[in-house]
């Protein structure tokens, strides 16, 4: 459970453990499959998830309209509420994009549905400078009515938000958090030694949680959750506990997930299609991506035959188990 901590400045979230990246599923017809994301989020709830995470990366957000997010936000709001009446499950929305007024907009619409906080990636294309950055994270902060995580991932972005800049944002109120997705470990370290200590750093690669866990980060926003929320759960879990013996024995478990998740195509690629190896979503995705090619498709099943997730306890699917417990509550 991620534990909330009034503050007189701050009324926000306190992150920690595993957040989920949601997919998003889409009919054959490339509209939303709401039936099936409802089905996810269930799962994730149901299998103890900290938080999720609608309309990132992995979500697919760029080849969504405004009205799509929206939807996606207010579902994952509205069900994990439901299903997960006694205890708090965190909604960090994805509302950034490379223009800083239409992230403003969004932020402040996620605010309206429900969201706790929201995740603004780097603005992409434009490669603002380390000063332009500042500008655009402050004024989301300062403008769009929720705590915002920081979402930094030069890999996709072009810019990197350097250490030095990230730490003069985590003094501001409502700048709660970073994803870390730099894969730059003296970066990581410092912000991890340096940021103020009600400030999250979130690891955005699976592979990388538990060592940015062991620098004394908070937790991950993790693609691998899709498939395996529970045993990202147990990973944080076991760190925050300080049983590292056991954080590394789930970590040594699924890092061969964590890798197969960005092997044969860009992310969400992959991890669509072992979810839909795994029942639970289908593998459709939105140009210009494609589906998995066969060979790295046979790949992928091969890995998940061996990690045991094709089959689950009882003969059943993810899908199958999940629709019979959401008919039984």
């Amino acid at each position: 459970m991620t534990p909330t901590t009034p503050n007189a400045d701050r009324t926000r979230p306190v992150l920690f453990g595993a957040f989920t990246a949601l997919v998003t599923p889409f009919a054959p017809d490339g509209a939303l499959d709401e039936p099936a994301f409802r089905r996810l989020v269930s799962w994730q709830v149901l299998s103890g998830i900290d938080g999720l995470v609608p309309c990132g990366t992995t979500g697919e957000a760029p080849t969504l309209a405004q009205a799509e997010r929206e939807r996606l936000v207010e579902i994952t709001v509205e069900v994990a509420a439901a299903r997960a009446p006694q205890r708090r499950v965190t909604i960090v929305a994805g509302t950034g994009t490379n223009d800083t007024d239409a992230t403003i907009r969004a932020t402040r619409r996620a605010a309206e549905l429900g969201a706790d906080a929201a995740l603004v990636v780097a603005p992409y294309y434009n490669r603002p400078d380390q000063r332009m950055l500042e500008s655009h994270f402050r004024a989301v902060a300062d403008e769009g009515g929720l705590p915002v995580v920081v979402y930094n991932v030069p890999s996709r972005t072009g810019t990197n938000v350097e250490a030095d800049t990230f730490l003069r944002l985590a003094a501001h109120p409502r700048i709660v958090a970073v994803k870390e997705a730099s894969g730059n470990l003296e970066q990581i370290a410092r912000i991890c030694r340096e940021r103020p200590p009600d400030v999250a750093v979130m690891s955005g690669d699976d592979a990388w949680t538990l060592p940015i866990l062991a620098l004394g980060g908070n937790g991950v926003i993790s693609v691998a959750s899709n498939e395996i929320p529970g045993e990202m759960v147990a990973l944080c879990a076991a760190a925050r506990d300080g049983d590292w013996e056991g954080a590394r024995r789930i970590h040594e478990r699924w890092l061969p997930l964590m890798l197969g998740n960005f092997r044969g195509a860009p992310n969400p690629v992959p991890v669509k299609a072992a979810l839909a190896l795994m029942g639970l979503v289908s593998d459709a995705v939105r140009r210009p991506l494609l589906s998995l090619d066969d060979t790295a498709r046979e790949r992928l099943a091969l890995l998940l035959r061996s990690l045991g997730l094709l089959e689950l306890p009882g003969g059943r699917t993810a899908r199958e188990m999940t629709v019979a417990v959401e008919g039984a509550a």
